[in-house]
């Protein structure tokens, strides 16, 4: 097989068709259920990140103890991503699902007995989130390979905006219902551990549903032809692919750098709502509702606009924006100019990520698209090298000159990729043209 190429081998179509009608992939039975089932899980996760990040706060009162928390969970993602791609190719996708999710709703009803127990420690956040970084890593590269096989190609677009709005509507909702939740339950009492218990539980209800909506889906997924390589020549294989075609390299560093600058601020954000903004779980659900609903227009507006010129440099300017308002978010003292300022931080970020997946899916050749996304993937697993220095200026200054710094960084780091690395500037090279449908 040749590793040269962007997306045209043969048995594809050479147009890639895009539609402006978002909702229409959900016509198709198969994907509606895998949609379905992506946006518990989405929920799921969302709800996970205000419910952990507000306890293990409550306990340690240590920006450093939520970096590592979030690292227990990302180095996983590091070690076994690759691994997932080669089992998304070798294994049918549907029952890599299914196993995942099931995986992961008894792992959280244990976790919601221990937090209602009242014996929950920082060490419980570590296994727990270790374990669910694992089973992310072995399990997304199939979930999003399975996209392409179960829609007609005219729809793949139109099945990618959906899968990012359906994020980001998880993250206007989750962390609001999680926030609200843990405030009713525990009657005002932030130091009680009863309400976040309830949230998980509940956590462990969305996995449920998700692993049963994918029980729906007729098609298990295509498996790799077998042959002679072992799944660690795949794993290099894939690792070739990236390395002997640019745009993919481009794309590949320009969504390296958004993970270790930008995203240091959804972890720091329930410090961030407390020391600084002096906010409650109501506050931080409202700061995290608020990225969400910027980051689903975003995404929507993206989907909506067909054809765009230029994407090289949006792509670049998006980055410049996103860590532009990170350090601005840094210097905001009242909750009403946070929540402004988050909300361009969403609709920054999913614009930039919907456009580099997007650029990705189009770039590479399909029969690479499961092992390039694991290594995709694999790169979101580096943000700790972020998060860790950041948190370290936020433990030794204080928490908004830690954003601060992060989002000057990420400007200036971006620039320079933008100056000095061809790749980055070649990821829109030799993009086949787009044809936009408007269907009756």
């Amino acid at each position: 097989m040749t590793l040269q190429g962007h997306g045209r081998l043969a048995g594809f179509p050479r147009t890639i068709v895009a539609s402006r009608d978002i909702f229409s992939a959900l016509q198709v039975p198969d994907f509606r259920w895998l949609w379905l089932g992506s946006l518990g899980s989405s929920f799921a996760m969302n709800m996970q990140i205000i419910a952990r990040g507000w306890l293990v706060y409550t306990l340690t009162s240590s920006s450093m103890d939520l970096a590592w928390v979030t690292l227990s969970f990302m180095l996983p993602t590091v070690a076994f991503s690759l691994w997932g791609g080669v089992v998304a190719d070798r294994l049918p996708k549907k029952r890599i699902i299914v196993t995942a999710q099931t995986l992961n709703c008894v792992a959280t009803l244990v976790m919601a007995a221990i937090i209602l127990s009242d014996k929950v420690t920082f060490w419980d956040f570590i296994w727990f989130g270790f374990f669910n970084g694992t089973v992310l890593a072995l399990s997304m590269p199939a979930r999003q390979a399975f996209v392409p096989e179960l829609i007609p190609d005219r729809l793949i677009f139109t099945a990618m905006a959906l899968n990012t709005t359906s994020w980001n509507l998880s993250r206007i909702l989750g962390p609001a219902l999680a926030g609200f939740l843990i405030a009713w339950v525990a009657h005002g009492d932030t130091s009680s551990t009863y309400g976040v218990g309830i949230v998980y539980l509940m956590i462990a209800a969305l996995y449920f549903i998700s692993a049963a909506t994918m029980l729906l889906v007729r098609r298990s997924g295509n498996i790799k032809a077998p042959d002679d390589k072992s799944p660690f020549a795949d794993m290099v294989d894939g690792l070739r692919y990236v390395r002997e075609n640019p745009p993919v390299f481009g794309l590949i560093l320009l969504s390296i750098v958004p993970f270790l600058f930008g995203m240091p601020l959804n972890t720091l954000l329930p410090a961030f709502n407390e020391d600084i903004l002096g906010g409650g779980p109501e506050d931080l659900g409202m700061l995290m509702s608020a990225m969400g609903g910027g980051a689903i227009l975003g995404s929507l507006m993206l989907a909506a606009m067909g054809e765009l010129r230029n994407k090289a440099a949006w792509l670049i300017a998006t980055c410049v924006g996103w860590g532009a308002f990170t350090t601005a978010f840094g210097s905001a003292q009242v909750v009403w100019l946070a929540v402004a300022l988050v909300a361009a931080i969403g609709w920054l970020s999913a614009w930039n990520m919907s456009l580099n997946r997007g650029l990705l899916q189009m770039q590479v050749d399909p029969v690479m698209r499961g092992r390039i996304m694991s290594i995709d993937m694999m790169s979101h697993g580096l943000m700790p090298l972020g998060v860790i220095p950041i948190s370290v200026i936020a433990e030794r200054y204080s928490v908004a000159v830690a954003l601060e710094v992060a989002g000057v960084v990420f400007v200036l780091v971006v620039m320079a990729l933008a100056a000095f690395t061809t790749s980055v500037r070649r990821v829109d090279q030799d993009l086949p043209r787009p044809m936009e449908i408007r269907e009756s």
